[in-house]
């Protein structure tokens, strides 16, 4: 995704996205561990992913990023 359209989207919508990357990778990785992973550039393209919504969370002044996932990822176990 490109930081444009990062750069576009509210905070929620980018701990929404940077969750999803965190379980894609999450997924990614077990895969290459099995072997099972088919297009290993999936792994350098997600963490970039990762790093790009990190980045525009930082340039907005956005700080607990970790906390408010922790949080998101308690809130979502519970239901």
């Amino acid at each position: 995704m490109k930081a444009e359209v990062l750069r576009a989207m509210k905070t929620d919508e980018l701990h929404a996205e940077l969750e999803r990357l965190r379980r894609h990778l999450f997924d990614l990785r077990a895969q290459a561990v099995t072997e099972k992973l088919e297009d290993p550039t999936q792994l350098g393209n997600t963490r970039r992913g990762i790093a790009r919504i990190l980045t525009v969370m930082h340039q907005r002044g956005e700080t607990g990023i970790e906390q408010h996932q922790r949080h998101l990822t308690a809130v979502t176990a519970r239901k």
